[in-house]
């Protein structure tokens, strides 16, 4: 059993005759045992909940060559080890064939943790905070699309379902969608805080509360098949595409980041006699993250798409600077109300929500430690708006820009060793090896706007 505890994590896990107690209580008849692959999409193995008792104790065996980024065919035997802190009922199946899930631990056979878990990726880099004192805590805030449905329940064409913009308090379907999907994620047991319209036609966003990045990485993915169950009950589709519609905002995941001292659970990055608000140790990880942000990159906007949300102009993130109120800053320092150092954080603006929640924040808090070990020089904060910025104004103020593609952040990440050593070389083989087949495949294409473009000219 994997003691969270040591990380900062305060949910206490269940025990396992508690938990078979809550399946007897609400008639649970099955339990998806829940995990992913390194894309970040979940998989599951379904088990009647009579067979639950065994896998609590010995696990559930499963072939890891079938699952894209895992074993070869050689290594495929492993099994799944649940996770009870992550134990609920899912609200949408209570009617019929009542059924649960657990997130869980994917393991060898010879009982160690598979390196290429990616939830064991972010486990190393916890564990590596750990020691050095520290807790690292989260709060995402993916943005999605609901998109309309045709007759026969197929998605042609990427169709907003509003016309809403930023904070509108719109009267159609959508509002009344948004309710019942933070009531799921409630009872799912994610602590919600917001929803509202985003700034684009059909964008939504929903915030939950801030806590240790191993919760919060298990509430993303809960988050998103969550959406998407309760959109197609209503006769629509979430999407975490980045950039599904042309000419329009895309869809981010904007990630407040802190460092809790795991002693006293204080906020290490809080230092109120700095004019930013900032301790020394907030400004080596932010160091860290802008050395490392081109290496980032392709773990945190993973697809092709990604690259459609990030060019300037769309409030999307492509320079990598700090700031506080600069929103085109690739991490911003959001104001805090006074006496409020609790909530000091840093905002990472970059990753997308088609993103591994997982790899993302282990990356992301290699690249701050790596900062915080070198004593890595903050660089001077970029208040104007970059996007108003010549390739001159750049250069003079050293400020470089995020991979324009998917084929330079491969190389990017290529060249980069801390950002490889925290995926291990497993998830760094895998998840380049999918990327690079999605990118040639791209390549190979010939798109509607090229015809359309050069066809009848040359």
């Amino acid at each position: 059993m994997i003691d969270t505890a040591t990380l900062g994590v305060t949910t206490t896990a269940p025990t396992g005759d508690e938990v078979l107690r809550m399946c007897e209580e609400q008639g649970v008849e099955f339990v998806n045992l829940q995990f992913t692959d390194v894309m970040g999409i979940v998989k599951s193995v379904a088990i009647p909940v009579e067979a639950f008792p065994e896998v609590i104790r010995n696990g559930q065996w499963f072939d890891g060559s079938s699952i894209a980024g895992f074993a070869r065919i050689a290594e495929s035997d492993m099994f799944l080890m649940p996770d009870l802190s992550t134990f609920a009922v899912i609200p949408w199946e209570r009617e019929r064939n009542v059924t649960a899930r657990v997130i869980c631990w994917v393991h060898n056979p010879n009982g160690d943790i598979f390196s290429g878990d990616p939830r064991a990726v972010l486990l190393r880099q916890l564990e590596r905070a750990a020691k050095l004192g520290y807790a690292f805590n989260t709060g995402p805030e993916p943005e999605f699309f609901l998109l309309e449905r045709d007759a026969n329940g197929h998605i042609a064409a990427p169709k907003p379902h509003d016309s809403g913009g930023y904070f509108d308090l719109s009267t159609d379907r959508g509002t009344e969608v948004r309710k019942d999907m933070i009531k799921a994620l409630m009872q799912m047991g994610i602590k919600v805080e917001a929803g509202h319209h985003e700034a684009a036609i059909g964008q939504h966003e929903i915030d939950f509360e801030y806590d240790n990045a191993l919760m919060t990485g298990d509430q993303v993915l809960t988050f998103k098949y969550t959406l998407k169950a309760i959109a197609e009950q209503h006769g629509l589709h979430a999407t975490f595409m980045p950039k599904p519609i042309e000419g329009i905002a895309g869809s981010g995941m904007h990630t407040h980041q802190s460092l809790a001292f795991l002693e006293s659970g204080d906020n290490a990055f809080a230092d109120i006699d700095d004019s930013y608000g900032l301790s020394d140790l907030a400004k080596h990880f932010i160091a860290g993250q802008l050395d490392h942000a081109r290496g980032m990159t392709a773990v945190i906007a993973p697809l092709v798409n990604s690259y459609r949300r990030l060019v300037p102009g769309f409030e999307a993130p492509v320079y990598v600077s700090w700031a506080r109120q600069n929103r085109s800053a690739l991490i911003r320092v959001p104001s805090i109300r006074h006496g409020k150092v609790a909530a000091t954080r840093v905002e990472l603006r970059c990753p997308d929500p088609a993103s591994n929640p997982y790899l993302v924040y282990a990356v992301s808090l290699a690249a701050g430690l790596d900062g915080i070990e070198n004593k890595t020089p903050l660089p001077e904060p970029v208040e104007e708006n970059l996007y108003h910025f010549t390739d001159e104004d750049l250069r003079r103020r050293n400020v470089q820009m995020l991979p324009a593609t998917l084929g330079e952040a491969i190389q990017e990440l290529s060249r980069d060793e801390i950002v490889r050593d925290a995926l291990g070389e497993h998830v760094f083989e895998r998840l380049t090896e999918a990327q690079q087949q999605d990118w040639d495949a791209f390549r190979q294409n010939v798109s509607q706007w090229e015809l359309d473009r050069y066809l009848s000219i040359y």
